[in-house]
């Protein structure tokens, strides 16, 4: 006969743990069918949460990435200024740029050029906020807008300057204009212009005197006054 091999003993102490947890393992194993559906049973005494969109507005979180926006200045100037840089860093080739030249007449940015064409090609845009990073003036960012992206045609997705340049501020002016007087484009940039003095407000009433930003535009301190030259130093 041969010699059975030894069976593994517990120590004492070892086996009478194992026998007092014996009830909770039964438990566990009786349990364990359902205990998958822990997460599913405790939300059905939740309350229903259920957003009435399209009929209501979607909400979305405050860094939420919406469609783009031209921003101006306090004084209604463009601060898109054709340097096609946002155009450079898309990934997806989805935004055109073509710039020009700021003329004494048809001021529309600080400085010497504006975005003459702004085109997004939202069948292209990826939505990375590249294009946010790239620009130096923040003349482009993200809106929060959450807008239906969608058309009847593959052109009415390719979103044109006017669609994207942001509202006058309250109180400023619609381009183009002159500069505030006495300014570069660094005190734009610098934050510097807080909006319209009333050398620009009077050259667009002699030029556009039926522009409707007109009624509601509030100048400001000029270069004369004293905050105004200590913002500007």
């Amino acid at each position: 006969m041969t010699d059975q091999p030894d069976q593994p003993t517990r120590p004492d102490s070892d086996h009478e743990a194992w026998l007092r947890d014996a009830p909770a393992r039964g438990l566990a194993a009786l349990f364990a069918p359902v205990a998958g559906y822990g997460v599913t049973i405790s939300s059905m005494f939740r309350p229903v949460v259920t957003e009435q969109y399209p009929f209501e507005p979607a909400q979305v979180m405050p860094r939420y990435h919406g469609r783009h926006r031209l921003n101006r200045y306090e004084d209604g100037l463009e601060k898109c200024i054709g340097c096609e840089l946002c155009a450079w860093a898309c990934p997806a080739d989805a935004i055109y740029v073509e710039a020009a030249s700021n003329e004494p007449g048809q001021q529309y940015s600080p400085g010497e050029r504006y975005g003459r064409v702004y085109q997004i090609n939202y069948l292209r845009c990826i939505f990375c906020g590249l294009c946010i990073e790239a620009c130096p003036t923040r003349a482009l960012t993200m809106s929060t807008d959450f807008d239906e992206l969608v058309g009847p045609t593959r052109t009415g997705l390719i979103y044109e300057k006017e669609d994207l340049l942001a509202p006058v501020p309250a109180g400023g002016l619609e381009s183009p204009h002159p500069m505030v007087a006495g300014t570069e484009d660094g005190d734009y940039y610098r934050g510097a212009v807080t909006g319209p003095t009333q050398e620009q407000i009077d050259w667009v009433r002699a030029h556009r005197p039926e522009d409707p930003s007109l009624s509601t535009a509030q100048p400001v301190p000029g270069p004369e006054d004293p905050a105004m030259k200590e913002a500007l130093r």
